[in-house]
């Protein structure tokens, strides 16, 4: 249940509001995520700031990086031209055209499980978070590095940005019960022009899985496989899931 709505016109006054200890305040962009969970039923009272007058919709290119603020929707993304057209196909796959139309960037990361296409695909291509907090300022922080340890962060930190460099070539492949379905194995692959490549596994757990950081792609079937040797839950086996993510890897490299 919703108890409070604030929609401050400045970045400070939205971080405090986030900061205090009571009641517990979370951050509003499209309220996708967020309006299913104030519904439930016995959910804890909460307050929200809403992030819309802030500013933080901005989408900007600046040389090989594309800088989206974190309120940009996925539609938003969606519209911007030249991305790679991997990245076109996991924002397709990540909502429906109606979910996209208010989900927002950093709200779609922020909440990501290891099911979510669009950040196996930022994952992939080292995507960089701005955030801001009362304590530290500006940061700006690997998504690697930050999606294990987003649970343990304080009270009142912001993502407001997030940096998508362009200048890699990028695949995504995935295996779903139906197109429209979250996957139960999928991976991305981003290849730099100087010969780095990485290589993220998702489907599966709390998170995407970075399986491989390097100039040198030849092991990254095995790497996929023994990553998701023991992924089982409901969706799927380990031993499906392990060899399906071989055949992804190998598939993404190839294209």
């Amino acid at each position: 249940m919703i108890i409070e709505y604030h929609r401050p016109e400045k970045l400070k006054d939205a971080l405090r509001l986030l900061a205090r200890p009571a009641p517990h305040t979370l951050p509003l962009g499209g309220g996708s995520l967020l309006n299913q969970a104030a519904s439930l039923a016995g959910a804890d009272p909460i307050a929200v700031v809403d992030l819309q007058a802030l500013g933080l919709n901005a989408l900007e290119v600046q040389q090989n990086t594309l800088a989206a603020g974190a309120t940009v929707t996925l539609q938003n993304l969606l519209d911007q031209p030249d991305l790679p057209e991997a990245l076109y196909k996991a924002v397709r796959h990540e909502a429906t055209h109606n979910l996209r139309q208010v989900a927002t960037l950093g709200g779609t990361v922020a909440a990501a499980g290891g099911r979510s296409p669009l950040a196996v695909v930022l994952l992939a291509l080292d995507v960089t978070l701005e955030i801001h907090s009362l304590a530290d300022g500006k940061q700006r922080v690997k998504l690697g590095d930050w999606l294990p340890r987003r649970g343990d962060l304080p009270a009142g930190v912001l993502i407001t940005a997030l940096h998508i460099p362009l200048n890699a070539r990028l695949a995504y492949e995935y295996i779903s019960r139906s197109p429209a379905d979250l996957p139960i194995v999928c991976a991305a692959a981003a290849q730099w022009p100087g010969g780095r490549a990485r290589l993220a596994l998702g489907g599966f757990g709390a998170a995407p899985a970075l399986v491989l950081d390097g100039s040198e792609p030849s092991g990254a079937a095995e790497a996929a496989r023994s990553a998701y040797s023991l992924a089982e839950d409901v969706w799927a086996s380990a031993e499906y899931r392990a060899e399906m993510a071989a055949v992804l890897a190998r598939r993404c490299l190839q294209d």
